[in-house]
């Protein structure tokens, strides 16, 4: 059955797509998007959403049974629910996950289940449930996301060795947990699951954690991880694991020395790879990379005529945030508007505790690019709100440029980290200064003012 009349076919209803599918409507299309599972793709249903429920939850119960008593509030014995935990975590999801029903339905975008391909030139068929459609339109946009990387001799099996998936949705703490991977998923997860009580070691490749983020500050960042109980062994990998029983026997290699981990389950958080599979590219000619991204040009187009793509599945970096940026970008060239997205200033974010965030240049990025720069810093054990939180630890670190003063770049160890980056990228996106910041009245007593102390370091 063949269909038309459609403006644009979206494949893929996470972040990047729904956006995309309500500017779309906005500006005057006619908009379907296709997927297989539940509205908001994988940040809503098994990354961002639940994972941020799950660190909220373990933190309130880590406080709780660490004693409020210097706070003057005094608990009797804390205990842990963790099917409510869960449920809880559930809930916001499925609350979510209708809203984008509701964002749909108000903007009068077509919600089509199924899985879609490319089935020739403006045509996307969709296999779902009671049998195949396909849908003619004039433009197509692929947003279909990432999945995660599995490690040789580590192969996903739900159970022992999994993915973030399923360790968003454990039924009982484990005992001891090996984390492969000190990037962001791996730290979070890991630090959901110490705080409920597991012993967590993070195994990682590098000799250090958060690779691309400011070598300092990221120091700092482990310090405080291992302070709160999680083990870490770097310059290490995994050759390979054993199943045996309901325990894991994992293989570690250390430069020339190999070891044995005997936990209960293995987390690989070593990365995520483009979902691309079954998207009929190689038929329709649609050119990808070495690493299986969609190759696109600056208007998000691919190669073929109509088929644009955007999020996880192109390159740079794999963010809900970028992937929402490029989807408005993406369906306003279509409209022959001026979408534009400023790679320079999307912000990441490390929600552990104490967060860490950063925009723009690294310290070490800086140097690479020869860059003639300074640096600002300002610690929060020297601000008054942060105090009053119990939540000093961190700091502020800025870098600019040395002739100019213009915001290169901004990193945020401390409460509220994923909060506070906006200042930065703010300025970044006017291309203000650590001057502007400096000189900007900031609310006293608050956390924003650590931001501004930094800025004012850098002030002849």
């Amino acid at each position: 059955m063949s269909e038309t009349a459609f403006d644009l076919v979206i494949i893929g209803a996470g972040p990047g797509g729904y956006v995309a599918a309500a500017r779309a409507s906005k500006l005057g299309m006619r908009v379907a998007c296709v997927d297989k599972g539940e509205l908001g793709g994988t940040c809503l249903n098994v990354g961002c959403i639940p994972s941020k429920a799950l660190l909220e939850s373990s933190e309130l119960y880590y406080e709780v049974k660490g004693g409020l008593d210097k706070h003057g509030v005094v608990l009797g014995e804390v205990g842990l629910d963790l099917a409510a935990m869960m449920g809880r975590k559930e809930k916001i999801v499925q609350t979510m996950s209708g809203g984008v029903a509701g964002l749909f339905r108000a903007h009068k975008v077509e919600h089509v289940k199924g899985t879609g391909r490319l089935g020739g030139a403006g045509q996307v068929v969709v296999a779902g449930a009671e049998g195949e459609r396909t849908l003619a339109t004039k433009n197509i946009l692929i947003a279909t996301g990432s999945a995660p990387i599995e490690l040789p001799g580590l192969a996903f099996d739900g159970v022992r060795i999994i993915s973030s998936t399923e360790a968003l949705a454990l039924s009982e703490v484990p005992q001891r947990m090996v984390v492969i991977g000190a990037g962001a998923i791996g730290l979070e997860m890991g630090s959901v699951w110490n705080r409920l009580g597991a012993e967590v070691l993070v195994v990682e490749y590098l000799d250090h954690i958060l690779p691309g983020m400011d070598k300092e500050v990221a120091g700092q960042l482990q310090r405080l991880l291992k302070r709160q109980g999680l083990e870490f062994k770097l310059e290490a990998s995994a050759k390979g694991a054993q199943v045996k029983g309901d325990k894991v026997e994992l293989q570690l290699v250390s430069g020339e020395q190999e070891s044995v981990e005997e936990c209960d389950c293995v987390l690989v958080a070593v990365g995520r790879r483009a979902y691309t599979e079954r998207l009929g590219l190689e038929a329709a000619g649609v050119q990808t990379d070495e690493r299986g991204r969609v190759q696109v040009d600056g208007d998000f187009q691919t190669n073929v005529s109509g088929i644009y793509a955007i999020g996880d599945v192109v390159a740079g970096p794999m963010l809900a945030h970028k992937a929402e940026e490029e989807g408005v970008a993406a369906v306003e060239k279509m409209a022959g508007r001026a979408g534009h997205v400023h790679y320079a200033a999307i912000p990441s974010v490390v929600y552990t505790h104490p967060e860490l965030a950063s925009v723009g240049l690294s310290e070490e990025q800086a140097q690479e690019e020869g860059v003639d720069y300074r640096v600002g810093k300002y610690q929060f054990r020297a601000n008054a709100r942060a105090h009053c939180m119990d939540a000093i630890d961190g700091l502020v670190k800025i870098i600019s440029a040395a002739q100019t003063d213009r915001l290169l770049g901004m990193q945020i160890l401390g409460p509220q980290a994923s909060h506070l980056i906006a200042e930065g990228v703010m300025v970044m996106e006017f291309g203000g200064s650590a001057e502007d910041i400096a000189r900007t009245v900031h609310a006293h007593p608050s956390l924003s003012e650590v931001i501004k102390e930094a800025a004012w370091t850098l002030q002849d």
